[in-house]
């Protein structure tokens, strides 16, 4: 048996119940339950009803099952821009979510900032052609994080388009204003601590409304996958397609163990965790601020600069099984990132951190 544990940011350690969740599935025979069976529509309803409490979804929003967090990109453009998007691009996720759009054939606007930098609304002018403006809440490449007071101002000064905020690495932490955004969705792999092959997106009755519209001018809006078609059986608690059954399953058991023990302090944990992490890298020799300004360190996926090369890092911590993520891309060595998500708890990433002062300085 594997003892370390990885906090990389995706996929990532596994929340601690998950393997009693498993256990149970096996024993209930998820794995080969029909996706049009009552026990199917029984598990979805469990899941979404309890995603609603965690999050405070309010009615007017659906709740679909999809392959990734990328498929979900693919569909908010397919099914939602006729014409133009606006995109907010500030690392390798957020920049892949605006290429989709000139792919898909339609004019994508961006605003762009360097690596590891965030934005400041007041700076953010948006076309008025936009039909859709694309916010990554949190940038996984780069630690960044988008504020959500600053999504707030962005929604006040254009409140025609459709707003999409991408929290893959970041849910359930961000409290969200569900009046203040049109969409948002996460991949489980990382912040809900399952393994990978599902997203899940949120969307309201506008979102909606907008496929319907493009479908009404005979705009192709995807296949088995359009808004209509996923809606139809989403209503019925079902897909369209033979889904992720078992993840769905493992989901809302995770998610009904994040509601007893309360998002509020989910909340405040993750908030320790994180000033815990940053504290040490302020005093580090040999670790730096990899995003400069606090206000868009984001709480969730740490990142540092590193005098010694990522891969150095994690084999002085080999010996206290622990084990930090790199950098991203170009970005492999120069840099390590550290997931702060529920699975994580506060003595465990006190221990790390007590590791890292011993090994690293």
């Amino acid at each position: 048996m594997v003892k370390k544990t990885f906090f990389t940011v995706g996929p990532s350690e596994l929340y601690p119940t998950v393997p009693a969740h498993v256990q149970t599935a096996l024993e209930q025979k998820i794995g080969v339950i029909s996706h049009r069976s009552k026990q199917f529509q029984e598990l979805y309803k469990h899941t979404t009803d309890g995603l609603r409490t965690l999050l405070s979804i309010p009615d007017n929003y659906q709740i679909f099952f999809l392959s990734s967090a990328t498929e979900i990109w693919e569909r908010i453009i397919q099914n939602c821009v006729e014409h133009a998007s606006f995109h907010c691009v500030n690392g390798s996720f957020s920049k892949r979510f605006y290429e989709f759009s000139g792919e898909l054939g339609k004019k994508a606007f961006k605003a762009e900032a360097a690596f590891g930098k965030g934005f400041y609304p007041e700076n953010i002018e948006i076309p008025s052609e936009t039909e859709a403006i694309c916010l990554t809440q949190n940038e996984t490449s780069s630690g960044v994080s988008m504020p959500v007071a600053d999504i707030n101002k962005i929604r006040e000064k254009n409140k025609e388009a459709l707003l999409f905020v991408d929290s893959v690495s970041s849910l359930p932490y961000p409290e969200f204003d569900f009046t203040k955004i049109d969409s948002t969705f996460f991949s489980v792999q990382k912040c809900f601590g399952l393994p990978a092959g599902l997203g899940v997106w949120i969307l309201n009755d506008r979102v909606i409304e907008k496929a319907k519209q493009l479908e009404a001018k005979k705009v192709l809006t995807g296949t088995y996958h359009t808004i209509s078609s996923i809606l139809s059986k989403a209503k019925d608690n079902q897909t369209p397609e033979t889904p992720n059954v078992w993840n769905i399953f493992l989901l809302g058991k995770v998610i009904e163990d994040m509601n007893k023990k309360g998002i509020a302090t989910i909340r405040k944990e993750t908030e320790v965790k994180a000033d815990m992490l940053y504290s040490y890298i302020k005093d580090s020799n040999n670790f730096s601020f990899g995003v400069e300004e606090p206000a868009h360190r984001s709480k969730t996926t740490i990142v540092a600069n590193t005098a010694i090369p990522a891969p150095e890092v994690n084999k002085k911590l080999e010996p206290f099984d622990l084990a930090v993520g790199s950098g991203y891309s170009s970005y492999k060595e120069k840099q390590i990132r550290i997931a702060n998500f529920p699975a994580y708890s506060v003595e465990k990433t006190e221990e790390l951190v007590n590791a890292l002062k011993k090994t690293v300085g």
